[in-house]
């Protein structure tokens, strides 16, 4: 390897591993803000805040990669124009090709590398960062209950005064609000001197064991003015039982993967899993066709109508008599009636199913696009920064943030069009790649022929020749 290429490539990987560390950081504070109400409140243990920001990780990498390829292609390249070292290397006959083959190499690689991270270790690291929120409260009972503050858990609003032993699983001091199942104010409070939490991983059940307690619940009269009284009925207890679900605890509303798989999987098991979901598809569609074509009782007509010419009249029912047209009236308004509501019934249902098979192959696709999205950003990111001719930290964040974001905005668009059945998933996870696709090819061709970002003659050619038009004296 010649000095030039390890100067090169030395420069570059100094620059990058410096973006994608800052890069990384912000990433995992806007994971940790995602998050937060996961996290706090829960008395949680430093270990167990590891873990969850590792499991974490790997999925912020795909966004990440690529814009850590172009800023540090934009800065790369720009500090060695703006020092005139690329006038050097062009007056010692080495072109931007030339300069750019080494990193080329290394963009190659790092690319294969990030499609083996994305096809193994983003797979794992997703298995195991849903399960391991959705068995945050599991692992250690007391995390589902703050102490000295409300706790919701479904129906059930509980607060504790002081939590004990080895897991914080000894309560004393508890008061429970428990929610009506109409959703409409309180009906029962629940007082307890103390309590013991017991849970299982296997199970999504807490059972919460209660020692001498009273029970408070709201009596609401028949007779409406009585009501104004506010009647309550008391009750005592030495021991009682309350079991809560824990399925609800961890469910983040704006977070659609959550209950989907296609994220856990690698290349092989989602080519096998759409192989069964698509002969599944299939299987339900003809299945629910032969169903409706049975329900429309065609095969259920046993009349017979007499022609008495050798010509069928336009009228089909004229050939049946009085009792036979209403018979078949009511059959036909009986069958358009089954079959609407038979569909609308069945519509929500396929649509799942064709979604949950779009969303597997974007999947797929997304471990594809992310390999050639770092040797995109690269093609965008060097011929740019040679062309801009700045460096540091000032125009080429500009240019990075807003070409990424397009990236991102597109990819974004085009995945929740492909989500929707608008568009192929092939054409939502690459719709993003096909669009700046030109871009690079043209900065590449304007870098590698020295034309500059934008060429002002044809913009003012124009112009010239209308003023000289206008103007014919003064030139």
């Amino acid at each position: 390897m010649k000095i030039l290429d390890k100067y090169l490539l030395k420069t570059f990987m100094i620059t990058f591993t410096t973006v994608f560390v800052i890069l990384f950081f912000i990433f995992i504070l806007q994971t940790v803000w995602l998050f937060i109400s996961e996290l706090a409140g829960k008395d949680l243990d430093f270990v167990l805040i590891i873990k969850f920001l590792l499991f974490s990780m790997p999925r912020i990498i795909p966004l990440v990669l690529p814009l850590s390829v172009l800023l540090a292609s934009i800065m790369t390249f720009g500090n060695l124009a703006e020092n005139y070292e690329f006038a050097a290397m062009k007056s010692s006959g080495i072109s931007l090709q030339r300069a750019m083959k080494s990193l080329t190499i290394f963009i190659l690689l790092l690319s294969a590398l990030a499609f083996i991270f994305a096809n193994n270790v983003i797979p794992y690291a997703e298995y195991k960062f849903i399960n391991f929120r959705k068995n945050i409260a599991q692992r250690k009972p007391a995390m589902a209950i703050a102490e000295g503050q409300f706790s919701e858990i479904g129906n059930y609003s509980i607060k504790v005064d002081k939590k004990s032993g080895e897991n914080g699983n000894i309560l004393s001091g508890i008061t429970i609000h428990k929610k009506s199942d109409q959703g409409i104010g309180v009906n029962t409070v629940i007082r307890a001197q103390k309590g013991e939490l017991v849970s299982s991983e296997d199970s999504n059940i807490l059972k919460l064991v209660l020692f001498d307690g009273y029970y408070y619940e709201d009596i609401i009269p028949k007779k409406y003015e009585e009501r104004k009284n506010i009647p309550f009925a008391k009750a005592s207890f030495k021991k009682d039982i309350i079991n809560m679900d824990l399925s609800i605890l961890n469910k983040v509303a704006d977070d659609g993967n959550i209950s989907n798989t296609n994220t856990m999987l690698n290349v092989n098991e989602l080519t096998y899993t759409l192989d069964s979901l698509h002969k599944n598809y299939n299987k339900d569609l003809t299945s629910f066709a032969e169903n409706i074509y049975q329900r429309t009782g065609v095969t259920n007509i046993t009349l017979t109508p007499t022609v008495k010419s050798g010509k069928i009249p336009e009228n089909l029912l004229s050939l049946y008599n009085a009792a036979e047209k209403v018979n078949i009236l009511q059959i036909a308004n009986s069958n358009v009636s089954s079959t609407g509501f038979s569909i609308e019934s069945s519509k929500d249902e396929m649509n799942f199913k064709r979604k949950n098979i779009n969303n597997h192959w974007l999947a797929l696709y997304d471990k594809f696009v992310i390999t050639y999205g770092c040797i995109l950003m690269f093609f965008i990111g060097a011929p740019l920064g040679a062309i801009i001719r700045k460096g540091g930290l000032g125009l080429p964040i500009v240019f990075a943030v807003l070409i990424f974001i397009t990236f991102h905005f597109i990819n974004t668009f085009g995945k929740r069009l492909a989500q929707e059945d608008g568009i192929s998933p092939f054409m939502g996870a690459w719709m993003s790649s096909f669009i700046l696709t030109p871009l690079a090819i043209l900065l590449t061709y304007r870098a590698t022929n020295d034309i500059g970002l934008i060429n002002m003659d044809i913009i003012l050619q124009p112009f010239q020749k209308l003023f000289q038009k206008l103007f014919p004296s003064q030139t």
